[in-house]
């Protein structure tokens, strides 16, 4: 499976941002997704991540309340709505597809496939 992420860009703090992951090469209904960031110097955190049906979801404290996923079946696309951002929201966003786990998982080590990523940069 191929995961293209795109929707990144400049914005300043209080803005909003739409990123896109389009899912192609496998049945979309097979994964769990899940979008990460990583910052300049730090690790790979988790952002938020989605079941296969869209019902259910979790999120970092650090984005809940202000970052919503969702996915589209008719264009196999996984989004995060980032709303009210912050400067430390800065960083690369990497969307990832879990299949088999069945689970919800915050660990990135459980994913089998990853975007390029997209830079997101909030200023102050």
């Amino acid at each position: 499976v191929q995961l293209q992420a795109s929707g990144g860009g400049l914005v300043q703090a209080g803005g909003s941002l739409r990123l896109s992951c389009a899912v192609s090469g496998g049945t979309f209904s097979d994964y769990t997704m899940g979008w990460f960031r990583q910052a300049p110097g730090k690790e790979r955190g988790f952002v938020a991540a989605i079941n296969w049906s869209g019902g259910s979801s979790i999120y970092a404290d650090s984005v809940k309340g202000r970052f919503t996923i969702s996915r589209d079946y008719a264009k196999n696309t996984v989004d995060l709505r980032m709303n009210s951002l912050k400067p430390e929201d800065t960083a690369v966003y990497f969307c990832a597809a879990d299949r088999g786990s069945g689970y919800l998982s915050r660990n990135p080590s459980i994913y089998n496939y990853w975007g390029q990523g997209t830079l997101v940069t909030v200023s102050s």
